[in-house]
C-alpha cells in the first residue's frame, strides 16, 4: 500500500468511451484501493447533456464516494478537456488515463512506481502507429518540422496515458496558453521524464477529422517552431537569385541577342528595363515579408506569457 493521494483523469469524448465506462471504473477501483491510501477519479464529460446515471449507480458506493463528474458545456478539444481535469486534480500524483487501457488498470502501478525512482513524467510508448496509408505521410512531415525547426523533445510515439507528479503539474499549469498541442507543452515543462513501452498501437481517434489534425498541427507549427520563418527566409534568398539570373539574362539579352542558354532574341525596347524593376520589386517584397515575421513572430512569443524558466527545485548544503 502507498501513502499517496492519487488523481486519475479520464476524459468522455466517445460512445465508445460511455460503452468502456463501467469497466473503466471498477477496473479502476480494484488497483486504486489495494495499492493507495487515498484517490480520487476525474471523468471529463466532452459530451453536453449527456449524463450517466444508468452506468454509475450500479457501482460500489465507496467507489462513487471518489469520482468527480465534470460536464463541459458545449463539446471542447480533448487536449483542453484534459486541462479541465488537471486543473480540478489535488493529487501527490496524477494519472491521464485513456479509455483504451482500460483492461490494462495495472498499468496505473507501474506507471506510479516508474515515477518513483525520481522521474516526474513516466508517459506510455507504443510500438508502433496504426495510422492509415493516407495519414502516414502527414504525421512524417509534421514531426520531421518538429524536430528540425524546435528545440522541443517530442515522442511521436507517446500515448496520453500518462503520470505526472504534482511539482511538474503546477508547472504545466502555469503555461495557459489557448491553442494547446499538449506534447509540446510537457517538453517545455521539462523534469525528468522516462516512458514505458506497450504493445497497444497508436491508434487514430475515430472522432478527429483530418480537418481538426490538420489545425492542430497548424497551431504546432506555428506556435512552437520557426518553421514559417525559416520558410520565408528561404524565399528571400530565392527571390535574390532569381533577381540576380533575371537581370543577368535581361542585360545580356540587350547586349548580345542571345540569352543565358544560347537562344537568339530579337531585343524589345523597355523589356529589359521592366524586367529589372519587376525583379527588384518582387525581392524587396520578400525582405519585407521576412522581416515582419520576425517582429510578427517576436510579439508573439511575448503576448503568449510563457515563464523564462521553471525551477525544478531548491537544495540546501
Amino acid at each position: 500500500m502507498h501513502n499517496s493521494f492519487i488523481s486519475i483523469v479520464g476524459v468522455i469524448n466517445s460512445i465508445d468511451d460511455i460503452e468502456k465506462l463501467p469497466s473503466y471504473l471498477n477496473n479502476l477501483y480494484r488497483v486504486l484501493k489495494e495499492n493507495f491510501s487515498d484517490y480520487e477519479i476525474i471523468l471529463v464529460n466532452n459530451i453536453p447533456a449527456r449524463t450517466y446515471q444508468k452506468e454509475i449507480d450500479p457501482l460500489d458506493e465507496a467507489l462513487k464516494h471518489n469520482i468527480f463528474l465534470l460536464n463541459m458545456s458545449s463539446s471542447i478539444n480533448r487536449n483542453h478537456a484534459i486541462i479541465a481535469g488537471l486543473d480540478r486534480a489535488n493529487g501527490d500524483y496524477t494519472i491521464i488515463f485513456e479509455f483504451d487501457f482500460f483492461e490494462k488498470p495495472e498499468l496505473i502501478l507501474n506507471l506510479f512506481e516508474e515515477s518513483l525512482k525520481g522521474i516526474d513524467i513516466v508517459y506510455l510508448r507504443a510500438n508502433k502507429r496504426a495510422a492509415k496509408t493516407r495519414f502516414r505521410l502527414f504525421y512524417k512531415i509534421f514531426y520531421s518540422i518538429l524536430k528540425n525547426y524546435s528545440d522541443l523533445k517530442i515522442d511521436e510515439m507517446a500515448h496520453s496515458t500518462r503520470v505526472i507528479s504534482r511539482r511538474a503539474l503546477n508547472s504545466l499549469l502555469r503555461l495557459r496558453e489557448n491553442l494547446r498541442y499538449m506534447k509540446a507543452i510537457y517538453s517545455i515543462v521539462g523534469y525528468r521524464t522516462s516512458a514505458l513501452e506497450v504493445n497497444v498501437p497508436l491508434a487514430d481517434d475515430p472522432n478527429t477529422s483530418f480537418n481538426e489534425k490538420f489545425r492542430t498541427s497548424l497551431v504546432a507549427i506555428t506556435s512552437f517552431t520557426t518553421f514559417l520563418r525559416s520558410l520565408l527566409l528561404w524565399i528571400f534568398i530565392f527571390s535574390m537569385l532569381f533577381l540576380f539570373g533575371v537581370v543577368t539574362n535581361a542585360v545580356k539579352v540587350k547586349m548580345t541577342h542571345v540569352d543565358l542558354f544560347g537562344d537568339y532574341h530579337e531585343s524589345v525596347p523597355g523589356w529589359t528595363f521592366l524586367v529589372v524593376v519587376i525583379s527588384i520589386f518582387f525581392a524587396i517584397t520578400c525582405l519585407n515579408l521576412y522581416i515582419m515575421s520576425i517582429y510578427l513572430s517576436n510579439i508573439y512569443q511575448e503576448m503568449k506569457h510563457r515563464p523564462l524558466y521553471i525551477l525544478e527545485s531548491v537544495k540546501r548544503f
